[in-house]
């Protein structure tokens, strides 16, 4: 037996199937670090705790599980993130051994709120686009960096990660790694394009001066960006366009992306592809927020709204 810093004896054998199921996690779904670490925290959390009640992972039974999210408290949210680590944790048990009784199999889901994503209006998307200074070096970088997140609806990390030879300029496309290490290709607008272009022939150059990095966009020191950093710039362009800095991350810019094309018409399978969704349920939520948009709209203009 080995103990944690809480006191909390946990079981070797334990940690063997923990590390194990992690193993299977990134080899078959490669996911990514920080998500194989939260899992990990959850299932070290929950077995120091079955070991206060003489019990392990595999001999817990659906009261513990119960009695767990109880004694853990906190959000909704947080107790559905960890019965979602333990579903999955207990699936794969299963698959290898089907006489197994999964002690979460009959324990009730959290019933989360619907929220919608945010998503900015199209004027308040053109005031951040247009508040870098494309005249100075980091302006043209973090204004090309501004369209191609809106155009292409980015994920940060996606963003922050491109590599140089991820754009292809003669076809006017990115390919793109999101989660899972799944590649797709997205175009890239017009716009975007020409910001892209300007960037890469002048500000990318300087930035990165006799080096030869990988990533395509650059810090001041030639290095790659960081997800933070990025947020920051997010942040103080939105001040500067007169955009509520609690409205915005960089996220928003990705919500405002999809949000605009359904609102133009665009096709939901064809937006999923783009996001990079591997479920199209994920993609509809997008509609709703589509639907608030038109019904604020109504209300605000038409004379019995």
């Amino acid at each position: 037996m080995t103990k944690e810093k809480s006191g909390a004896s946990i079981a070797d054998a334990d940690r063997q199937d923990i590390a194990a199921f992690l193993e299977r996690l990134w080899s078959e779904d490669g996911l990514a670090d920080r998500t194989l670490e939260a899992y990990r925290r959850d299932l070290l959390a929950l077995a120091a705790w079955l070991g206060t009640r003489g019990r392990r992972l595999r001999t817990a039974r659906r009261e513990d599980i119960t009695a767990y999210h109880g004694a853990c408290g906190g959000a909704v949210r947080s107790m559905a993130r960890r019965q979602s680590v333990f579903r999955r944790y207990y699936a794969a048990i299963v698959r290898d051994d089907p006489a197994f009784v999964d002690p979460t199999a009959l324990v009730d889901r959290p019933r989360l709120p619907r929220s919608l994503p945010k998503a900015l209006a199209e004027r308040e998307v053109e005031r951040l686009l247009a508040a870098p200074d494309p005249a100075t070096t980091l302006g043209q970088r973090d204004r090309a960096m501004l369209e191609l997140m809106y155009a292409c609806g980015l994920r940060v990390s996606e963003l922050v990660e491109l590599p140089l030879a991820g754009f292809n300029a003669r076809q006017g496309v990115l390919r793109v790694s999101g989660k899972g290490g799944k590649d797709r290709l997205v175009p890239v607008g017009e716009l975007a394009l020409q910001y892209l272009g300007d960037y890469l022939a002048t500000a990318r150059p300087a930035l990165a001066g006799a080096r030869q990095p990988v990533a395509l966009f650059l810090g001041r020191h030639g290095e790659g960006l960081t997800r933070q950093m990025f947020w920051l710039l997010v942040k103080r362009y939105a001040m500067q366009a007169g955009i509520d800095a609690r409205r915005i991350s960089p996220h928003v810019l990705r919500h405002s992306f999809a949000t605009h094309l359904l609102n133009h018409g665009a096709d939901l399978r064809a937006l999923q592809m783009l996001l990079g969704h591997s479920s199209l349920s994920t993609t509809q939520i997008y509609t709703l927020v589509a639907k608030e948009g038109l019904k604020r709209l109504h209300a605000q203009h038409h004379p019995r709204g």
